[in-house]
């Protein structure tokens, strides 16, 4: 029988949990403020707690911690790449960011993805499984340890698709924003999604107050098919009455994610197309000068064509940024890191037998 996962718990969960074990109730805030505050490593750890309840615990429940396997930090900007080791041996990668308003932490919702976006090292292998929300939490806490420095601000934009595990996310987002725990505004929060429609409005009822970023990258749906199979379920138009129904129910600014691909859709032509999408509606856009990616045919725009797409969507009042470039030298792209580990542990498997 599987044991019971504490720290994917929400606090009304775990005072029941503590109930049942026949403790009194504050008991069970003084554990979830250990675990989603303190973010001890171990339930040993745990002062004020009595030796037969930690040991109870230990027995009884699920206790998760990530392993890091591996980190690269940039010379050219101290941003920090974490590959982390799950308990069944899966890896996942996530990304700390530090920028002048405080430092963010880019984390993955699932090992692996089964979108199969065109662009992104993250899918090549396909889905291995979704994460739970203690898992998700894992990597921020893990990395707000590991590092000495708080973090302010979460993107759910590492490897997989958020939505594709939407319950764990959702428990996972809850516990992230919970008073009695990190307490993360979710002002702060940033989900993105390559654009399940049924999902987004899902979310939109739950009415969270976080940024929903959708994975454009194309100006119509004969592109975006070419570049995210996704785009073959769901056509553009289905996606942007999604997102317009997400902001009359939160308030929020959707972000629409566009990563310029070489002679692919960055031309003015792609621009002119781009504007009449989005042109009305409370949006940001974002470019995004695609990552290299040694098994993939795309390779990202000239910072001069970038400039120019920017420039004439900027005349058309359209809100709009060039991602800044972090971790150029490093593994920086989603699933590079995870990739070339899982490469270099095949060949020395090969050399050994």
């Amino acid at each position: 029988m599987d044991k019971k996962d504490i720290k994917s718990m929400n606090l009304n969960e775990l005072k029941e949990e503590i109930a049942t074990l026949g403790e009194k109730p504050f008991r069970a805030k003084q554990i979830y403020e250990w675990i989603h505050v303190k973010l001890v490593d171990d339930l040993e750890e745990m002062t004020n707690i009595s030796e037969k309840l930690r040991t109870r615990l230990k027995e009884e429940y699920e206790f998760t911690t990530l392993e890091i396997v591996d980190k690269q930090v940039s010379k050219q900007d101290g941003t920090a790449k974490y590959l982390f080791r799950l308990k069944d041996g899966n890896l996942i990668e996530s990304v700390l960011m530090k920028y002048k308003h405080g430092n963010s932490v880019c984390i993955s919702s699932q090992a692996g993805c089964r979108m199969g976006c065109k662009f992104c090292a993250s899918t090549i292998a396909g889905l291995k499984r979704n994460l739970l929300p203690s898992e998700m939490l894992e990597q921020i806490y893990r990395i707000q340890k590991e590092s000495g420095e708080r973090v302010s601000n979460v993107v759910v934009m590492g490897t997989g698709e958020p939505f594709d595990n939407y319950d764990n996310l959702v428990r996972f987002l809850k516990i992230l924003t919970n008073e009695n725990g990190l307490n993360i505004s979710g002002r702060n929060i940033t989900v993105s999604t390559c654009g399940l429609v049924t999902k987004i409005r899902e979310f939109a009822e739950e009415n969270m107050q976080v940024t929903l970023a959708i994975s454009l990258h194309a100006p119509n749906d004969e592109k975006r098919k070419s570049m995210m199979p996704i785009a073959n379920k769901y056509s553009i138009s289905e996606l942007l009455e999604a997102c317009q129904y997400f902001f009359e129910k939160t308030g929020r600014r959707i972000t629409f994610e566009y990563s310029l691909a070489q002679g692919v859709n960055d031309s003015e032509e792609d621009a002119r197309e781009l504007i009449q999408l989005v042109k009305g509606m409370n949006c940001h856009v974002n470019l995004i000068p695609i990552n290299p990616v040694e098994e993939l045919e795309f390779e990202g725009s000239a910072k001069k064509v970038a400039e120019k797409f920017k420039n004439k969507l900027e005349k058309s009042r359209i809100n709009v940024t060039i991602r800044r470039e972090m971790g150029r030298d490093i593994d920086g792209a989603c699933g590079q890191l995870r990739r070339r580990y899982d490469r270099t542990d095949r060949e020395e498997g090969t050399k050994e037998c």
